[in-house]
């Protein structure tokens, strides 16, 4: 902070007012909070300019650190040690309140994500708070419906995981709401399906990336998810194994490119998952549009699917960071962002349109699919 203006110093005289019996107790002026009595006085300082004056600071009973987020490692391990104040039943405090944003910031490393018994962590947003006004729930109702890509971070304490348009904000903020992103299991009488997006063994080569998922009537049980750089097929296999998806439970279904040869190793994927007695399916070519017939098909299946939040997490936000190329001098739409995120957004979508069964005919994609499948015996 830069003065005492950016601080919580009003924050804190505000819910001092508000409590009769402290608001006799402290003496509240301009620029500072002090007991009547002498012994408790509140200091305001910055961990960015000062870090450095903390240190001089002694008798610090409790230090709070709000909007934490930005503060690095190291102003962390210059505060930590001058919280050294203990007795017989009792020690120097330090609260941290931050809102999320990056999963590697140094504030989740160091409290969020810590395994220490010392550490409490409590969540906390707009549904805790008992004066939650109509004016900020009239904005919660707005971005919901108007910026969906930015409304688990805003307001449900997510981290930032989507961007401007991504293709899947609405539809990843409907099925958190409605409890779908949650704890699923799979049907022991139902196949195991396995969608692929084909990657390559080359240092530099795309993801391989697969969604492991059950079709159980109308509803999509999406497992597990699994990605992985340049690594052979053996790699994913041996995935498969620890997994318990082995060739009598689960099936593979494959984009066009998986009946074609590996440039490396001189042979498919089809061919190679035979021989490892998987049943097989390629999904031929669709053709020119296909892109965006995978994203409506994925938009329409979302309604009807469920996630296992704690194995599906890398590939959920794949589909949050799923985006359109966009031509900034131009304003216009480019088709989707080839990124990081595409190849777990290609192997849902071809889960997607999988489940629909269909095919483009003409410009319209309203044709059941007759998908040519080669099994293994």
């Amino acid at each position: 902070m830069n003065s005492l203006s950016d601080s919580s110093l009003e924050e804190v005289k505000r819910a001092i007012e508000d409590e009769p019996w402290l608001a006799d107790w402290y003496d509240i002026g301009q620029n500072y909070i002090k007991s009547k009595d002498g012994n408790i006085e509140f200091a305001f300082a910055g961990l960015d300019r000062s870090i450095n004056s903390i240190k001089s600071k002694g008798r610090i009973l409790i230090c709070w650190v709000d909007e934490a987020e930005p503060v690095t490692e190291e102003a962390w391990s210059i505060l930590t040690p001058t919280l050294r104040e203990e007795g017989a039943d009792w020690n120097a405090e330090l609260w941290v309140t931050w809102n999320r944003k990056r999963k590697n910031s140094a504030v989740e490393a160091r409290f969020s994500l810590a395994d220490d018994p010392l550490i409490k962590v409590a969540e906390l947003n707009w549904r805790d708070n008992p004066k939650f006004p109509e004016k900020l729930e009239r904005e919660r109702q707005r971005d919901y419906e108007n910026r969906p890509d930015q409304y688990n971070h805003i307001w449900d304490g997510g981290y930032v995981s989507v961007v401007d348009g991504a293709y899947y904000a609405k539809s990843l903020t409907k099925a958190r709401y409605e409890g779908r992103i949650s704890r699923v299991s799979a049907d022991p009488l139902m196949t195991l399906r396995a969608f692929v997006d084909i990657g390559g063994t080359g240092a530099r080569a795309d993801a391989f990336t697969m969604w492991i998922a059950q079709f159980v009537g109308k509803e999509t049980r999406v497992l597990d998810y699994y990605e992985s750089v340049g690594q052979p097929l053996s790699a994913h296999l041996a995935w498969m194994r620890k997994h318990d998806y082995t060739p009598d439970r689960c099936q593979f279904w494959l984009p066009h490119d998986g009946a074609t040869q590996d440039k490396v190793h001189d042979v498919s994927y089809e061919s190679a998952l035979r021989k490892a007695e998987y049943k097989v399916t390629v999904v031929p070519n669709q053709g020119k549009g296909a892109a965006s017939a995978r994203i409506e098909a994925g938009r329409r299946v979302f309604d009807e699917t469920w996630f296992n939040e704690t194995t599906t997490q890398a590939g959920l936000e794949a589909l949050g960071w799923y985006h359109e190329k966009k031509d900034d001098v131009r304003n216009i739409g480019l088709g989707p962002d080839h990124d990081w995120s595409s190849h777990g957004a290609d192997s849902y979508g071809l889960m997607c349109i999988v489940k629909e069964g269909y095919r483009p005919k003409g410009k319209e994609w309203n044709q059941p699919l007759k998908v040519p499948t080669r099994y293994i015996v």
